[in-house]
Formats: structure tokens, C-alpha cells, sequence
């Protein structure tokens, strides 16, 4: 599995340089979601393909179609993204367009706004309405989600501790990603009180109150090394 999983990702990285930018196939659902598949491994290497319950972890980068604006990519903070596929935790969108798809396979989603955000957009970088566009590479399907490093996530300037500016901003950014997902009205009061939160949060974690939470005081997930 481990050798499939090499060819698949090297497979991948080849078909970037030599430019293959145009789909091998492409196809629009019955809910208005198109899918344009720019990637497929071969069908020999290509197991398990994903399904309803998967967990999946992917790259992805998403923009809106009106203007070509990115407003959100994994690469960005170098930490794909893994979820849990077909119970509700991203946008409709993903749900749909990511069944049946390898390690290593890259796909175009255009995802219509009753897919994804609708009417009401999703904090201040997705406007009401809006078409988005997300180019998504599938990394790894497993059963159960990879412990997630969430300490380096937060600490992005890398200092080995986290200010309140970080947990806010993390905070912000993991809401806004659920505000179209099912509980959306609990999320919405959530960012409601997003000052109280992160204040609670400095409280409970800050043990020696200096202003920060250092590795050691963090209680979430982490790895023992940094």
C-alpha cells in the first residue's frame, strides 16, 4: 500500500510538469455540482477509493469563480485537511464531489452557492452567493482521522507559544469553515461570542497567566516534539 501510495503521488507531481492543466474527463450532477477530473492514477494502484464515512485528508486550494480570488488553501499553512466524508462537515459540495476518487487523484469542483455557502456567504471572504471553485488533490483515505498537530496549526509565526491573536484568528477561521455545515445556527452564536471564547480558553490554558500558552500548557492535540 505504501509503494501504491509513492507511484500515486509521484504520478501526481509529474502530471504538474508537464502542464496537464486540461481534464480527462469532465462532468456536471444532477445538483448542478461540475466536476472536472485533471488527475487519475491507474486503476492497478488506485485502492481503496473513497466513500461515505471515509476519513479523508486532502490539499486544496479554493478560489471564487467570479474573479479567480483565493481565499483559502492548505498549501498555504503546509497541512492538508482531513475530514470525515458524507456526514456533514464540509460544504454539501466536497460531500458530493469527493466519492470515488484514489490517493493521488486531483479533481476541479465548481460548486453552485445552494452547495456550498448559499445566500449568506461565510464570514468576510465569501460573499452571498458566491460560485466557488476548489482544486483538490486526495492524499491519504483512512478510517479514522490522523492525530493532528493542532499547536503548530495555531502558532503561526513559529515562536513555540500562542497569543491571542493566533487562537482568535484560528478560531475565526475553523468557524467560518463550519458555518455552512450542519449546526450552522450553534456556530453563528459561537462567533457571536468569539471575544468571550478565546478569553475563557486563556483562562483555562494560560496556567502561569503571562499572556501566552506555551506547548506545555496546551492541553489540545500535539505532537511531543516541536
Amino acid at each position: 500500500m505504501k509503494i501504491h501510495l509513492s507511484i500515486c503521488l509521484l504520478l501526481t507531481r509529474f502530471s504538474f510538469l508537464l502542464g496537464a492543466d486540461q481534464p480527462v474527463k469532465t462532468e456536471t450532477t444532477p445538483s448542478g455540482l461540475k466536476i472536472e477530473y485533471m488527475f487519475i492514477p491507474d486503476p492497478e494502484v488506485c485502492e481503496p477509493k473513497s466513500k461515505s464515512g471515509d476519513m479523508l485528508t486532502m490539499h486544496y486550494t479554493g478560489t471564487l469563480q467570479k474573479d479567480g480570488k483565493k481565499f483559502d488553501s492548505s498549501h498555504d499553512r503546509d497541512q492538508p485537511f482531513t475530514f470525515q466524508l458524507g456526514v456533514g462537515q464540509v460544504i454539501k459540495g466536497w460531500d458530493e464531489g469527493l466519492t470515488k476518487m484514489c490517493v493521488g487523484e486531483r479533481r476541479k469542483l465548481t460548486i453552485p452557492p445552494h452547495l456550498a455557502y448559499g445566500d449568506r456567504g461565510a464570514g468576510n471572504v465569501i460573499p452571498g452567493g458566491a460560485t466557488l471553485v476548489f482544486d483538490v488533490e486526495l492524499i491519504m483515505v483512512g478510517d479514522h482521522a490522523p492525530t493532528t498537530n493542532v499547536f503548530k496549526e495555531i502558532d503561526v509565526n513559529a515562536d513555540k507559544q500562542l497569543s491571542r491573536e493566533e487562537v482568535s484568528e484560528y478560531l475565526k477561521k475553523q468557524m467560518t469553515a463550519a458555518e455552512g455545515t450542519e449546526g450552522g445556527e450553534d456556530i453563528k452564536q459561537m462567533l457571536a461570542e468569539h471575544d468571550k471564547l478565546v478569553e475563557e480558553i486563556f483562562q483555562h490554558e494560560d496556567k502561569d497567566k503571562n499572556g501566552f500558552i506555551s506547548h506545555d500548557e496546551f492541553s489540545g492535540p500535539k505532537h511531543d516534539e516541536l
